[in-house]
């Protein structure tokens, strides 16, 4: 059962500055909310209640707003990263809060689809994780990076040297056992798109559940705008409650 979220929420966000000169990147506003808000509200919506959120820089600032998640309803906890532990090392060092089963999303993603589809499909295949990517045909200014074979496993994830022709790109959503953490690098930092996904990858541990909507990032402050702008396709943001059939 996927019920605990696992949000990366530590990094700085430099090229947000200087939005993230005084604040965290998920704490950047979104008609007048964090775009972590966002995040944890729709995957409520998808039935997960439990967050752990791994912070860092400014970390004051999203403890102080979400606290333990009883405002929503929700259970919240955090593992801090002292120093940058990369976005496999802040795993890595919270593996002692992670359930057996759990979803990842990257701090400045977002991505709007039936979750419970992804849940379904990686409980037929317990022993690989799973990378949800999108079929991009030139629609996102992003470079694909994903090649995805016959037989549905991740064939090569490139980060340094995307590839048009793959035809795939990573959407930002990873579900992950405790055992795929457990096999983690030790040292710190140690990043999943350098240090993991290509062990992945090489012994056929990584799915691809292809999604059919299109994520969002905010990594940027174009992108970030292009979110804002969006954001009503999914929300109200009057009463601030999901939109949309995708939402359970």
């Amino acid at each position: 059962m996927f019920d605990q979220a696992v949000i990366l929420a530590g990094g700085r966000g430099t090229r947000l500055a200087p939005l993230t000169d005084t604040l965290p990147k998920v704490m950047a506003l979104v008609h007048d909310r964090p775009f972590l808000e966002y995040q944890i509200q729709y995957l409520l919506r998808q039935g997960i209640t439990s967050f752990l959120l791994l912070v860092g820089y400014r970390w004051e600032q999203i403890r102080d707003y979400f606290g333990d998640g009883s405002k929503w309803g929700i259970d919240i906890e955090y593992s801090l990263e002292l120093t940058p532990y990369g976005t496999a090392g802040c795993l890595y060092n919270a593996y002692s809060q992670l359930r057996d089963s759990f979803i990842v999303i990257y701090g400045d993603s977002f991505l709007p689809c039936d979750y419970s589809l992804m849940f379904k499909y990686a409980t037929e295949h317990t022993l690989t994780a799973l990378m949800t990517v999108y079929p991009n045909r030139g629609e996102l200014p992003v470079p694909n990076n994903v090649q995805v074979d016959s037989e549905g496993h991740v064939g090569q994830y490139l980060k340094d040297r995307p590839d048009q022709n793959f035809g795939y790109v990573d959407a930002g959503v990873l579900l992950l056992r405790r055992h795929h953490v457990a096999s983690f690098p030790q040292h710190i930092p140690s990043s999943l798109e350098e240090d993991v996904f290509p062990r992945l990858v090489a012994s056929r541990m990584i799915r691809a559940f292809v999604s059919g909507q299109r994520f969002y990032d905010i990594g940027t402050p174009a992108r970030l705008d292009v979110f804002r702008q969006d954001v009503t396709q999914f929300f109200d943001v009057s009463s601030f409650r999901c939109v949309g059939s995708d939402v359970l």
